[in-house]
């Protein structure tokens, strides 16, 4: 049976069996599965590459240049794409973080293979922000040198942190001018968010942003369009537990208020939100068909049927007396 189009309940007992077993084990095991027959079968950087763009423009957007600026990113993933997308638009660097090593070099091969073999849909993906020069430099380093991990990380001046603690880098004071990361905040428990934001706080320099997107959908709907994108809202916080409070699948189902106050409580200015509202999810509410759970009752539809965000602060700093 093929991952993608599996039914939410079966795909949730496979996670949960798999995050059972020995830490290396399971992470051995779950990327078998993905490779062999989910959403690793074919690997392309595209999507990845979007959201770094749409990050950049943001940056822009409010009058910064984050051409030769530090970035971090919370939450690497399996390739480190979005870092080379920032490299390839002119960033000095990038350190990027994850909890799980979950980075492959296959994959990051497979990823170069791809943007070998469709060089202008990526140079569209870019626009104008590409630098054409990095660009070749990197068609390059793919055609005439031996893969390497090491050398890729080194060349497209990754810093690679994994296992790591975002809330707790070890990286130097006003060390990073942006602070991003893209659908990884919902994955992360309200505590260690507003950690992971004072830290950043450290991190950032003074006229630094952090520019985050954040998906508030039920996860399970991605690939089993026979839920809503807020069918998680229906269970309690223990039901909701036993079907995805694994490695694998956890999602803390804060609701875009919930975030706001994070990143306020965190001594952050909100500069730009701009949520999503998922009209399939606003007609369910609005029908009275779809009851939610006792810890949702009080927000309205309109908070309720958000399903993502970009979300733009700023560390107001240490208010003086």
């Amino acid at each position: 049976m093929v991952l993608r189009v599996m039914r939410w309940k079966t795909k949730s007992r496979i996670q949960n069996t798999i995050s059972l077993l020995p830490s290396s084990l399971s992470y051995a095991t779950y990327y078998w599965i993905q490779r062999h027959f989910g959403g690793l079968r074919k690997v392309s950087p595209i999507r990845r590459f979007e959201a770094a763009v749409s990050t950049w423009r943001l940056i822009k957007e409010l009058g910064h240049d984050p051409t030769n600026k530090v970035f971090l990113e919370v939450g690497t993933g399996r390739v480190p794409a979005v870092p080379l997308a920032y490299w390839l638009m002119g960033a000095k660097s990038t350190a990027t973080i994850d909890l799980n090593p979950y980075m492959r070099a296959e994959l990051v091969a497979d990823s170069l293979d791809y943007i070998s073999g469709n060089k202008d849909e990526l140079l569209k993906v870019f626009g104008s922000f590409v630098d054409k020069s990095r660009f070749e430099y990197l068609l390059n380093f793919h055609k005439n040198a031996a893969f390497s991990i090491d050398a890729f990380l080194r060349l497209f001046q990754i810093n690679y942190i994994a296992p790591g603690n975002a809330a707790d880098t070890k990286l130097i004071d006003q060390s990073i001018d942006f602070h991003t990361s893209y659908t990884v905040f919902e994955h992360i428990p309200p505590g260690t968010l507003n950690a992971i934001l004072e830290e950043g706080n450290r991190l950032i320099s003074d006229d630094g942003l952090f520019v985050h997107r954040i998906d508030y959908s039920d996860h399970f709907s991605h690939s089993d369009k026979e839920i809503s994108a807020i069918n998680f809202l229906r269970f309690t916080d223990s039901e909701w537990n036993r079907y995805a409070g694994n490695r694998y699948m956890y999602m803390n189902r804060l609701r875009h208020d919930d975030c706001l106050a994070i990143f306020e409580s965190a001594g952050h200015e909100i500069l730009l939100a701009r949520p999503d509202v998922d009209q399939r999810s606003l007609n369910l509410l609005r029908q009275g068909n779809f009851q939610v759970d006792d810890r949702f009752k009080a927000k309205s539809e309109s908070v309720l049927s958000i399903t993502g965000s970009w979300i733009v602060s700023r560390n107001k700093g240490p208010v003086n007396v």
